[in-house]
């Protein structure tokens, strides 16, 4: 089974606001930088797209090593949450009538990982890990795509 590290991050400017993702996967030395962003998100959702989008690259199943700075995401896993809310019914808890938040995103994840065999590691954020500052970098200048865009006169938009 093919062994992967995938590096993912989210930023948002304000909370929601504009904000992007970044996942960067290495395979034997190569790496694959894939990244995007939304005009109006939150950071959890970008946190949740880069993990999703950076384990929708493999195209075989492979046995991951996903490092974020999330502790939503992380211990969504370590802990067994997604577990108890996909038995829930993706609801807050048993007798609730309220989903989760960002269940769209969870649902997409779990089928992500259940394709492969996925080990959750907390970095620190903003730390010495270069893969995390390099996503970090390439998440915040996803947002610069939204906020520098504006209207010149005939209503075009211009970057």
């Amino acid at each position: 089974m093919k062994k992967v590290e995938i590096y993912t991050d989210g930023a948002c400017s304000y909370n929601p606001g504009p904000g992007g993702w970044c996942a960067i996967l290495i395979y034997k030395g190569h790496e694959k930088v894939v990244s995007g962003g939304e005009a109006s998100t939150t950071n959890n959702r970008m946190e949740l797209t880069a993990v999703i989008e950076g384990l929708k690259q493999l195209n075989t199943r492979c046995k991951v090593e996903l490092f974020s700075d999330s502790a939503y995401v992380v211990r969504a896993f370590n802990e067994n949450w997604i577990t108890k809310w996909k038995n829930n019914g993706w609801k807050k808890s048993v007798n609730s009538t309220q989903d989760i938040k960002n269940r769209d995103l969870w649902e997409e994840l779990f089928r992500q990982v259940s394709a492969h065999e996925v080990e959750f590691v907390k970095v620190k954020g903003h730390s010495d890990v270069e893969y995390n500052n390099r996503c970090d970098e390439v998440a915040r200048n996803e947002i610069s795509a939204f906020t520098n865009v504006a209207e010149n006169e005939d209503g075009a938009e211009n970057r």
